[in-house]
Formats: structure tokens, C-alpha cells, sequence
């Protein structure tokens, strides 16, 4: 018995500290959020230059205001298909320990006020199924929105070659 609520006080500290605001959006028939801080802008879709040698979810560099930026479809990164770009096709600015990245989107939704009471914890799959990325399940009007860590939606290692593609002299 105390260990369970010991796991439940665990759990409302955890969403307790994951509560605020997010910006939403769709990838196929999912709804994600990702908190409005690491959030610097969103912008339509552009050129996209292709850097050779990358992973398929890296899409390339953009020139934004003379900032070289990687940019990364969250569909392909999350095993996704890729999906032909609309009108609503945008890429949301997000800062990720200080190095500006692009995540691509299928569209924006709204940003949402999610307080502690909203937040579930991640589901506990299979050890083999990586959730690390995810901090928590967003109950809202009767929908799920999945709410990223964006920080850790890549590992070390490809943030690592993200950042290296959209150095000085690589775009």
C-alpha cells in the first residue's frame, strides 16, 4: 500500500512540474504539444537545402534571417510516412539546449493552458519502445495530445549531427 502512494505521489510531482502552456499540433491523425518556452516561432514552410550524409528525418537547413537552421520531420523521425505538404505545413522554431532546430508539422493547432490535473504519465511499454522523449498524456476536451520533450525526441547522438549539419559553412 505505501508504495502506491508512493508511485502516485511520484506521479503528481511529475505533473505538477510538466503543467503550463503548450503550443499543439497535428502529425497525421495525432495531436502533440511541446511546452510554449522552447518554442521561438513558427513559420511556413521554405526551401529546404538537403545535406547530404544525414538521417532520412532530417530534412536539411533553411536560411532564417541568415541562421542556418536544421530542420526535422517529426513524422519520419516517429516512424511515420511522410506526408506531401499543404497549406498548413509549417515548421515550428524550437530551442533545444540553446541550438535552434526546426521541427516540421503536418499543422498548428492552438496553445493550450494544461494544468497538473490533465497530465497523465507516459503509458509504460515494452522496455524495447523508447517513451524518454515523452513527458507526459494531456487530457483535454475528451482528446489526448502526447506532450513532448522536445530536448529528448533525438538522442545525443543525433542532436549532435543535427547541429553539426547546420554549422557555419555546412548549408
Amino acid at each position: 500500500m505505501a508504495a502506491q502512494t508512493d508511485q502516485r505521489d511520484i506521479t503528481q510531482a511529475t505533473a505538477q512540474g510538466h503543467e503550463g502552456k503548450y503550443l499543439t499540433f497535428v502529425l497525421g491523425d495525432e495531436e502533440y504539444g511541446v511546452e510554449i518556452l522552447k518554442v521561438r516561432e513558427i513559420i511556413g514552410l521554405m526551401e529546404i537545402t538537403i545535406v547530404p550524409q544525414t538521417p532520412e528525418f532530417i530534412k536539411g537547413v533553411i536560411n532564417l534571417r541568415g541562421k542556418v537552421i536544421p530542420v526535422i520531420d517529426l513524422r519520419l523521425k516517429f516512424g511515420m510516412e511522410e506526408a506531401e505538404p499543404t497549406e498548413e505545413t509549417c515548421v515550428i522554431v524550437v530551442d533545444i539546449v540553446g541550438t535552434l532546430m526546426g521541427i516540421l508539422v503536418d499543422t498548428v493547432s492552438e496553445v493550450l493552458d494544461i494544468s497538473a490535473s490533465e497530465i497523465e504519465p507516459p503509458p509504460a511499454f515494452d522496455s524495447n519502445i523508447g517513451t524518454e522523449f515523452i513527458l507526459g498524456m494531456g487530457k483535454i476536451k475528451g482528446r489526448v495530445k502526447i506532450l513532448l520533450a522536445i530536448s529528448r525526441v533525438l538522442s545525443q547522438e543525433e542532436l549532435t549531427r543535427v547541429i553539426q549539419s547546420g554549422g557555419p559553412g555546412k548549408g
